[in-house]
């Protein structure tokens, strides 16, 4: 029996235990897309569960290269990688976790007075702490702390100490992003009949936004179905007064895409939205 490399090694066995993996190259990031994949060329990989028009077998499309198939990994399309393969990551929203990175010791120190215990990861500078659930990935949620889960990875550094526990509503307000002080007014047209628009306080949109994200995110069932009528009933409030921004719609489609929606139904759901309304 042929003993395999470390890492691919280390890989297999997390897959076995329904962890995603993939392999990271120097600077610790994900290998760069095959020449039939560059610049998704071929329909990319946009999540796990809906793997789009790319049936390319080599670990391409970075976080979404990562899998249980243990086949997979040990593939001759793997093997150059795991070769040249300096590290280790996982993704880890397809585990059913989230990672909170704490960069330093401030981070750290931050963590630990504000949020739950649960297990904990050394990292070079830091520490990880893992939760069960899954929510949106987002990078500098404040100061040296970033949310790894969902169309994300992570670097595997061991399982870590501690007792895993649920992820607690302190992690998920993390990445709701509240309006700025610096600026208490949105402007926007006036509406056709020439009354007041109610959202010209930031915080009945944003609030909006954000509820819209969370019924996206914890749907358990028809996500289709639960995509297109959120989007029918954002656009139903916000879609004829100019309030809505290319952020917004991104959040949305974010949001769609971490539970499985390809890019191209989110795009469908939002033009059928704006068509059934008229917009």
């Amino acid at each position: 029996m042929s003993i395999l490399p470390l890492h691919l090694s280390i890989a297999v066995e997390l897959a076995a235990a329904g962890v995603p993996t993939l392999p990271l190259r120097a600077g610790k990031v994900p290998f760069g897309n095959c020449r039939t994949c560059s610049k998704n060329a071929c329909g990319g990989r946009p999540n796990m569960k809906n793997p789009g028009s790319c049936q390319c077998l080599a670990p391409c499309h970075a976080w979404a290269a990562a899998t249980t198939d243990t086949r997979a990994l040990t593939s001759s399309a793997w093997a150059a990688a795991w070769r040249r393969a300096v590290a280790v990551a996982y993704h880890p929203g397809g585990a059913g976790l989230t990672v909170v990175d704490l960069d330093n010791a401030a981070a750290v120190a931050w963590a630990r007075e504000t949020l739950p215990a649960t297990r904990t990861v050394q990292t070079t500078r830091g520490e990880h702490w893992i939760y069960r659930g899954t929510m949106p990935s987002a990078n500098a949620v404040r100061p040296d702390v970033d949310i790894k889960s969902l169309m994300s990875y992570a670097r595997w550094l061991g399982p870590g100490t501690g007792t895993m526990t649920d992820l607690p509503g302190a992690v998920r307000a993390l990445v709701v992003r509240k309006p700025s002080a610096a600026r208490p007014v949105v402007t926007v047209p006036a509406l056709a009949g020439g009354g007041e628009c109610r959202h010209r306080t930031p915080s009945y949109l944003e609030r909006g936004i954000a509820m819209a994200e969370q019924r996206i995110t914890e749907t358990p069932s028809a996500v289709h179905a639960t995509v297109y009528r959120t989007f029918l009933a954002v656009l139903a409030a916000h879609g004829r007064c100019g309030c809505l921004t290319d952020a917004h719609i991104t959040r949305l489609f974010t949001a769609a895409q971490a539970k499985g929606e390809s890019s191209r139904h989110c795009t469908d759901a939002w033009t059928n939205a704006r068509a059934r309304l008229g917009l």
